[in-house]
This record gives C-alpha cells, sequence and structure tokens, in this order.
C-alpha cells in the first residue's frame, strides 16, 4: 500500500508516521468479510523500537493502535471485532530468549495502551507455554480477567509434518491445550507456521479438548513463509511469500482445518484481504 516500513521498526512504524495507513489496511479486511481485526501492536516492542523508544512511547504507540482499529470498526453496518494483539515480548519463534523478568514490564505496558479498545485478548505467535502463563498472569493484575483470552501458538514447521505437532519450544501441542483449559482461555490457535503444519495440531487440541470436556473454540491462522529455522530472528531479514499459497489453494487447507475441527480461521504473514475474501463465502461468523 505504500506505508513507511523498515527495519527494524517494521509494522510498527505506520503507526508512527502514517497511522492513516493502518486504518484503511484494517478496512480492506473489514470489507473483505472479517469478523475479527488484530491491533496493529505486534511490533510494540523493544526488540523492533528499541528500549529508549518503547519506554518513552509504547503505551501511547499501544492505545493509537487500539483507537486505530477501533476507528476502522465503527459505523460497519455489521459487527466486527477488535482483538488485542500481544506479542511474544523477547523475540518472535524463539522460546529461548523469553524470560519472565524481561517480558512482564513490556507486557504490561502493552495491556494498559489497548484495554479500552480491545473486544478479546490475543496473545499470538506464543513459543512456549510459559509465554502464555504471563499473559494471563499480567492481564489479571493489569486490565482484569473481564475481557475473553485467545491464545494462539507457533508451531515446529517440519516437526509438525512428521506426525508430532509441537510449538517451536519442543513442547507438545496437547500441553498448551491443556495450558490454555488451565489458564481459562476461550480459543486456542496456531498461528504464523505454514499451513501443511496446522492439521495435526488441530486435530491433537480437539482430541485433548474432547478429553477435558472443555469448552475451547480452535482456530488457525498461517502464514505464507517457507519453514522458518530454529534460529530465525525477525530482523535478519525478509521472509519470502509463497507463490502457491493463492487465495483459492489456502481456502483448501482452510476447508480441511475447519472439517477436522477448528472454528476460527483467518491468515498470518502474507495472507491478505484477497485470501480473506474468498474464505468468507464458506465460512459462517465465530461471533
Amino acid at each position: 500500500m505504500g506505508a513507511p516500513f523498515r527495519q527494524p521498526e517494521w509494522s510498527a512504524l505506520a503507526l508512527i508516521e502514517g497511522p492513516d495507513f493502518v486504518v484503511r489496511m484494517h478496512e480492506r479486511y473489514i470489507a473483505a468479510g472479517a469478523d475479527v481485526i488484530t491491533t496493529n501492536s505486534y511490533a510494540i516492542v523493544p526488540f523492533h523500537l528499541g528500549p529508549a523508544r518503547f519506554g518513552a512511547q509504547g503505551e501511547a504507540l499501544a492505545e493509537l493502535a487500539g483507537q486505530l482499529a477501533r476507528r476502522a470498526v465503527a459505523n460497519r453496518g455489521r459487527a466486527v471485532k477488535v482483538a488485542g494483539s500481544l506479542p511474544p515480548a523477547c523475540g518472535s519463534y524463539r522460546a529461548d530468549l523469553f524470560r519472565a523478568q524481561v517480558a512482564r514490564p513490556i507486557l504490561q505496558t502493552l495491556v494498559r495502551g489497548l484495554a479500552p479498545y480491545v473486544d478479546h485478548w490475543q496473545a499470538e505467535t506464543l513459543s512456549a507455554i510459559e509465554e502464555a502463563e504471563l499473559v494471563r498472569e499480567v492481564i489479571d493484575a493489569t486490565a482484569g480477567p473481564t475481557k475473553p483470552l485467545w491464545l494462539s501458538f507457533t508451531l515446529e514447521d517440519e516437526a509438525v509434518l512428521c506426525g508430532k505437532p509441537r510449538l517451536r519450544s519442543g513442547q507438545p501441542v496437547v500441553e498448551a491445550v491443556a495450558a490454555a483449559i488451565r489458564l481459562g482461555a476461550e480459543a486456542v490457535l496456531f498461528n504464523c507456521s505454514q499451513p501443511e503444519a496446522m492439521g495435526e495440531a488441530v486435530s491433537a487440541a480437539l482430541s485433548a479438548i474432547d478429553s477435558a470436556g472443555a469448552p475451547l473454540k480452535i482456530g488457525v491462522y498461517a502464514n505464507a513463509f517457507p519453514p522458518q529455522p530454529k534460529d530465525a530472528t525477525a530482523n535478519a531479514g525478509l521472509s519470502e511469500i509463497r507463490a502457491d499459497l493463492t487465495p483459492q489453494a489456502y481456502l483448501e487447507f482452510a476447508k480441511a482445518w475447519r472439517r477436522t475441527g477448528a472454528s476460527i480461521l483467518g491468515g498470518c504473514c502474507g495472507i491478505g484481504p484477497e485470501h480473506i475474501a474468498v474464505l468468507r463465502p464458506e465460512l459462517t461468523s465465530v461471533y
């Protein structure tokens, strides 16, 4: 769209230099049929902004991300929900970098800024169960447990294809689902992994949920990246977008996830409004 973009700020730069682009992007997804849009708060972390700028502007930028999302859903003529994106505070895909004492004040800042504007919390691209546990702790202590929580985990792309669905930490998907139930989540999702990795995770999640008798929804929003290595770092470069994941190809994956047990379906990196527009006629609203 021509929005401001550079490393290391990534999508946070649009908040700083071109917030109208953020509203327009939200509106494109809504026009395509999305029931849920996600606040542009994923890159509001010291890893992308630097510690000094995050300390000075982090809460205000999170608040702006919430305001822009709320502006986009106003007067839409149908209900569209705003999900408050809570990213991995210590780095995407890197469970080995997670430190609760480092992540806690970052998440507190985001929750304070976003809280007035979101319909539910969406902790996403979680590589380890410990990240989910900290999110629950911070939300309860900072904003209170009044809004639903969706927990979304990212998967080992290659391991899951071998029939062993695991988080990037190596923890089994069934343990992540058990944690989501224990933490009182409304939904457990899988995101920011390739579509081929998702089906077995959905199956494992459904089995665990059925065994526990829990009222937990399952969701999937895959990315369009090739498999990401274990030592991937978000600022190392730009990932290629797979040419084979056309909207129609992505729809076939989504249909399979729905047949397996997923009821919340969407897209992560590289999955655009054109994909959502193809999914929309095939799917009913989760709300």
